[in-house]
C-alpha cells in the first residue's frame, strides 16, 4: 500500500483546552491497536452503527484498501482516527473514495478533532489525483467540508439526503456506488 509521508502540527487553540497541539500524521503499524480501541469507544454510544466500525477498519487494513489512514495525536496518545478507502461507481468511473469511518475519543468529541481529521485527508486525498469522495452521514456536519447530496450518484437502500458526495474535479458522475466488502464485516461486535 502506498503511504505519502505525512505530518501536521495543528494549533488547536479555538478547539483544544489548554491550548494543545494536535498531531495529524499517518497510520503507523504500532497504531492499529490504538486505532482499534479508539474506534470502538467512538462508536460506543452512537446513534446510527453497527458497532462493527473497528472490524471495517482492520478488514479494510488486512485487504490493503485503506488509501488514506490518519490519526490525530495530543499529548502523545492517539485522539482520532480517519480512513478513506476507493469504492466502486456502476459506470466504471475510477479515483472516487469513500470517507470512513472518522472516529474521535468521546471525551475528546466537540473539540474540531474529526474537523481537522477530515480537512486533512481530503487534502491528502486531493493531492493523490482523486476525483472526488462520498460519504455516508449527517449532512449537516459533512456540508461543511463541501459535501452535497446529488440524485445523479446513489448509494442503494439509504435516504439520499445521507448519502453525499464531494468532487475534486467538479463533474458528479451518474453511477450508483459500492464500497469495499469489508463494510459488510460481522463478528465480534460488541
Amino acid at each position: 500500500m502506498l503511504r505519502l509521508k505525512l505530518l501536521f502540527k495543528i494549533a488547536m487553540t479555538d478547539f483544544m483546552p489548554n491550548n494543545a497541539t494536535l498531531l495529524i500524521r499517518a497510520e503507523q503499524d504500532t497504531d492499529i491497536k490504538a486505532i482499534e480501541q479508539l474506534t470502538i469507544a467512538a462508536f460506543q454510544s452512537a446513534e446510527h452503527t453497527s458497532h462493527t466500525e473497528h472490524l471495517i477498519v482492520n478488514a479494510l487494513r488486512q485487504a490493503e484498501q485503506l488509501t488514506v489512514s490518519l490519526v490525530a495525536e495530543s499529548a502523545q496518545r492517539i485522539v482520532g482516527h480517519v480512513g478513506i478507502s476507493p469504492v466502486t461507481l456502476s459506470n466504471n468511473e475510477n479515483d472516487w473514495y469513500g470517507l470512513a469511518p472518522v472516529s474521535v475519543l468521546p471525551q475528546m468529541q466537540g473539540q474540531g478533532i474529526g474537523k481537522a481529521l477530515v480537512s486533512t485527508a481530503l487534502e491528502q486525498l486531493k493531492m493523490r489525483g482523486a476525483k472526488g469522495c462520498v460519504v455516508l452521514g449527517d449532512p449537516n456536519y459533512y456540508q461543511q467540508f463541501g459535501f452535497i447530496a446529488y440524485l445523479e450518484l446513489l448509494l442503494a437502500d439509504v435516504p439520499a439526503e445521507y448519502f453525499q458526495a464531494l468532487s475534486f474535479s467538479g463533474e458528479i458522475p451518474t453511477a450508483s456506488v459500492q464500497y469495499h466488502d469489508a463494510f459488510n464485516v460481522t463478528g465480534d461486535a460488541i
